[in-house]
Order: C-alpha cells, then sequence, then structure tokens
C-alpha cells in the first residue's frame, strides 16, 4: 500500500493557491533578513545635524549670534573637517543651521553688538582716562621728586615716593577692572609675580652686580627710568588689546573656516605686539632722556613690557594659567641669579656661578633680565599664536 502524498492534484487550484500562501508566509522573514539585502538598510540618523544639536541645545539656546555658537562648537573638538560629517563645509556654516533651527537661540540677550564691536578708531573716554591715569600718577611723581631735589629731607621725599605709589596702584586697579585689560579669570599669585619683575628692573641690576662683587653691600642704588617708561605704556597697551579684540572679531564675522580665521589672526597678533613693542620703546627711550642714569639699557624694560603685555592678552581672552606660568618662570630666573653667584662661594661648588657669570659678561647685569623676560615672552607668544586663533577665544561674553 503506497504512502500518501501531501501534494494535491494538478486541478486543484486551491490547493495551489493554499500553499503559495503558506510558502510565502514561510519564506518572508528568511527574505528580509537575508545576509544579501542587508547593505539596503539605512543606518544612523536622517538628519545629523538634529543629533549635534540635541547634544550642544544649552550652548544654542543661550548664544546671541551664529558666532558664538561656532566658538563653542571648536572649543568643544570640532573642525572644519568634522563639520563634513554633518553635511556643512565648515564650523561657521553648521553654526549658523543650529542658531537657525534651535528656537530658544538669541532669545536669553538682546541682539545687540557686544562692547568690542564698536569702531577702531576711537576708544570709550571711560577705560582710556583709567588707563591713562597710572602713568600720569608715575610722572607727577617723579616730577615732584626731580623738582625737590635737595630741598625736602629723606622723610619727606619717602612721603613723596609712598604716596605716589599708592596713587599707581590705585590706577592700576582701576585699569585693570575694566576696559579691553579687564581679565574674567585670575590665578593665584600674578599680583606677587608682576610685583618682582617690576622691583627687579628697577633695583636687580645694581643688586646682581653687587653680589657678582663679593656682596651685597650697603643699599641698592634704584634706577627708576624702567618703571617711567612701562607704567605710562599701560595706555598704548589698552588701545592694542582693544585694536586685537576689533579686528579679530571682525576677521571672526567675515571667516568661511576655522583654518581661514586662524590664518588671518595670525599676523594680526603679531602686528599688534609690534605695534605696542613701538610704542613701548618710544616710551623707554623718552624716559631714559630724564633718567641718564640707567644707561641706555633698554633691552629688559622692553622684554619686561612684552611679558606683561602678552600675559594680559592671553588673561584677557580666557587664558591665564599659560600667562602666570610665564611670568612665574621669568620670576624664577631672576631670582635664581644672585642665589647661584652666592652658592658659587662655596667649596667646590663654583660651576654654579658660571653660568650667571657668562650672561654678565656677554649683555652686562641687564642681561639675566633679558633673558629672563625675553626667553618667557617668546614663548607666551609661541602659545598665543596658537591658542589666540581660535575662534572660542574671540566669544562675546
Amino acid at each position: 500500500m503506497g504512502r500518501p502524498t501531501d501534494t494535491p492534484d494538478a486541478g486543484d487550484e486551491s490547493a495551489y493557491e493554499g500553499a503559495g500562501t503558506v510558502r510565502s508566509t514561510v519564506r518572508a522573514p528568511e527574505i528580509a533578513y537575508h545576509p544579501a539585502r542587508r547593505s539596503v538598510v539605512r543606518r544612523g540618523p536622517a538628519d545629523p545635524v538634529k543629533v549635534l544639536m540635541h547634544r550642544h541645545r544649552e550652548l544654542c539656546e543661550r548664544a546671541v549670534d551664529p558666532l558664538e555658537i561656532a566658538a563653542g562648537l571648536e572649543a568643544h573638538g570640532l573642525t572644519d573637517r568634522t563639520a563634513a560629517r554633518y553635511r556643512h563645509r565648515d564650523v561657521f556654516s553648521l553654526a549658523e543651521e543650529l542658531y537657525a533651527r534651535v528656537p530658544g537661540a538669541g532669545g536669553h540677550a538682546p541682539r545687540t553688538p557686544a562692547p568690542e564691536h564698536g569702531s577702531d578708531k576711537e576708544a570709550p573716554a571711560g577705560w582710556t582716562l583709567s588707563a591713562l591715569l597710572p602713568g600720569a600718577a608715575c610722572l607727577a611723581t617723579a616730577g615732584v621728586l626731580r623738582v625737590t631735589e635737595g630741598v625736602l629731607g629723606g622723610g619727606a621725599r619717602f612721603a613723596v615716593t609712598s604716596a605716589g605709589a599708592l596713587l599707581v596702584l590705585l590706577g592700576l586697579r582701576l585699569c585693570l577692572r575694566g576696559g579691553p585689560l579687564r581679565a574674567p579669570e585670575a590665578v593665584g599669585g600674578v599680583t606677587l609675580y608682576v610685583c618682582w619683575l617690576l622691583g627687579y628692573v628697577v633695583y636687580g641690576d645694581d643688586l646682581l652686580a653687587q653680589v657678582i662683587s663679593g656682596g651685597p653691600d650697603g643699599h641698592w642704588t634704584a634706577v627708576p627710568a624702567p618703571l617711567l617708561g612701562l607704567v605710562p605704556a599701560l595706555a598704548p597697551a589698552a588701545w592694542c588689546a582693544h585694536l586685537f579684540a576689533v579686528r579679530a572679531r571682525r576677521r571672526l564675522a567675515g571667516s568661511h573656516g576655522l583654518s581661514d580665521f586662524g590664518a588671518g589672526v595670525r599676523p594680526l597678533l603679531l602686528g599688534v605686539l609690534a605695534l605696542f613693542m613701538c610704542a613701548l620703546t618710544a616710551l623707554l627711550f623718552l624716559a631714559d632722556l630724564g633718567h641718564p642714569e640707567a644707561g641706555g639699557r633698554l633691552g629688559g624694560p622692553a622684554a619686561l613690557g612684552a611679558l606683561l603685555f602678552l600675559a594680559r592678552l592671553l588673561a584677557v581672552h580666557g587664558f591665564p594659567e599659560p600667562a602666570a606660568t610665564g611670568l612665574a618662570a621669568a620670576c624664577a630666573v631672576e631670582v635664581a641669579a644672585p642665589f647661584l653667584v652666592l652658592a658659587g662661594r662655596l667649596p667646590g661648588l663654583g660651576l654654579l656661578a658660571r653660568p650667571v657669570e657668562a650672561v654678565v659678561a656677554a649683555a652686562g647685569t641687564g642681561g639675566v633680565s633679558v633673558l629672563a623676560c625675553g626667553a618667557a615672552a617668546f614663548g607666551l607668544l609661541v602659545h598665543a599664536s596658537v591658542a589666540l586663533t581660535r575662534a572660542s577665544a574671540h566669544a562675546s561674553a
């Protein structure tokens, strides 16, 4: 007796239809998940910008213009190459779309230009006046001491000097609390570093000369000319910082990529530094004419001025730690110089004093200040050429 077959008769069309239905039901999952068809399935979100928008939603809602979003994205590590993953040619184009798509963008602040958007031809009268006050107080004190030389006694001259120093400090505090030289953050020890550097430029050369000659003996002779050139240079420093902020912000608004912006800001930084150094050199030269006891040694004060300007510029744009590091490094070299000479007097340690003696033999006692401040200023310039050419360093507050 033969085994019954499951195959329907050829004439039974309903049987074929039922079998076809069963077969299609069974084969559908296999067809849907066939390995050869997996490449057709779409992976990832259809709108990559939407993912980025949710990830940086707080940044986009807080921004008052697309430039702030671009600066924030760059600070988070996005580059023009990364922007291509989001179907944009650069970070600025991506920021414009994010600004347009986030509902709350620009809603927390009025769409008014920041102070640095103002004209670069005329600085605001307020911070210009405050930048002139320290130099005016310093020059007035020096003038009073020069006119009353031989008339006032030691106690009266000390009182005049103390009052003048107090006025200079008050003017410095007022100038650095506002205007282009106002830094949003401060690092501990910066004030101490600046005081040491200014004190060394006035007394350091004579101190080192006495130590090398076997001293120190007696009082140290002050050389006020560098101070009379450095303190009035605060005004051109403020103007140059204002010019850099204005030009960099305009360059940011007209750039079409981060590399384009960096290439435009780097020569601007060098030009502003050169402009400040020209003004500082002129002031130091005039101060030296009034106090020829300085001997025309302008290298140390000029290097110190460049160091202080670059340190303040970095601090203003959000990099106070590198600024403090540069100032501390210069202080360390100036502190170490006389101590190395003193340590070299001990038996068997004469080698320690040879580097300082070599610098003094080649460039005089002022060579230590030139080396210390010049090397630190060069290091800050290298760092600034990278840090200050980023869009995140120029985002409006």
